[in-house]
């Protein structure tokens, strides 16, 4: 999350106001993150956080907020969308939960309770792998469709972009890995892997807790803004690469991947072809990240608060995944 575009507090109370979430007593912009502008709004009705997408566009967000509607309606703790009064316009490009601030595509959720835990132990990994499994069994009947943007597809475009910036052995990996992972995308055992809508960007300051270190309960998922129709294997590979992983080295936590495959199996156990390719899926999680991080740290954009993630922690991770392979 950043601040891109300014917005006044009377514009932020005019889109709350119309909202039927109480009079707007206190604005203050989130630091963090990349994608999107994000406040923190106080009302005397609750609190809230108003987003305005930076890149997606009104077409392609409806896929996004209604599948954080549909996940909160089967039980999935998320943030749920706030929709415009009954009988209220609904302006060019928007629908009951798709609002226009400043000029871009908006929206309003209500803010989850707790705090993200920046250094899980193996009761937080546990309780995200079930939660994930939940999500991807209560996201099969979501009928809306979108790619995952951030795919194959973005790193074969991607990766000749940020070419002259790496050193040679960094581009020799990247090109490599890039040329297995569109290799494994063309395999008959890729085709089989089980698929839906997934949130593939499931990090640690993504997730809510309330409760102790020791007994942590989940309160939440957030930042569905990354979500796409990807296989549910690449959406845990993801997840694993940065709950079960040691910040400072890339190496593999040992308990941490133990408890949270085993929560998520205990909800959805892994198909044969699964635990085949999650080798291949974990070096593919930590591909996109190191790519989408090497983009965002030499080609920025500006904002008001950006604090560019370090490109070099998933180039480790992505040489730690193809040295040493972790299997189901």
């Amino acid at each position: 999350m950043a601040v891109y575009t300014e917005v006044a507090f009377d514009e932020a109370a005019a889109l709350l106001g119309a909202l039927d979430l109480g009079e707007l007593t206190a604005l203050r912009g989130i630091e963090g993150g990349i994608e999107n502008t994000n406040y923190f709004a106080t009302t005397t009705e609750g609190e809230w956080v108003l987003t305005l997408f930076e890149r997606l566009t009104h077409a392609q967000l409806p896929f996004y907020l209604h599948l954080m509607k549909h996940l909160a309606r089967h039980g999935v703790p998320v943030p749920d969308p706030q929709a415009k009064r009954e009988g209220a316009r609904v302006g060019p490009g928007e629908d009951a939960i798709l609002h226009t601030l400043c000029g871009k595509p908006a929206a309003v959720v209500n803010r989850l309770r707790g705090k993200s835990e920046l250094a899980p132990g193996p009761a937080h990994c546990a309780a995200v792998g079930h939660m994930l499994a939940r999500a991807h069994l209560a996201a099969r009947d979501y009928d809306r469709r979108q790619p995952n943007l951030r795919g194959l597809a973005w790193w074969n475009e991607t990766v000749p972009v940020v070419l002259p910036y790496l050193d040679a052995a960094q581009s020799a990996l990247i090109r490599a890995e890039l040329a297995y992972q569109n290799h494994v995308a063309a395999g008959s055992a890729y085709a089989a892997l089980p698929r839906g809508a997934v949130h593939a960007d499931l990090f640690r300051d993504n997730v809510m807790f309330t409760g102790t270190a020791e007994q942590p309960a989940l309160s939440g998922f957030f930042d569905f803004y990354f979500a796409g129709v990807d296989t549910w294997l690449f959406d845990l590979a993801v997840t694993l690469n940065d709950w079960a992983i040691d910040l400072l080295t890339g190496r593999t936590d040992a308990a941490r991947t133990r408890a949270l495959l085993d929560a998520y199996q205990a909800v959805r156990p892994l198909t044969g072809a699964e635990r085949r390719l999650l080798p291949a899926m974990l070096r593919a999680g930590a591909l996109r990240f190191w790519l989408s991080r090497l983009w965002d740290f030499h080609l920025p954009r500006e904002a008001s608060m950006l604090k560019p993630h370090d490109p070099t922690h998933f180039e480790r991770v992505l040489r730690r995944r193809v040295t040493t392979p972790l299997h189901a």
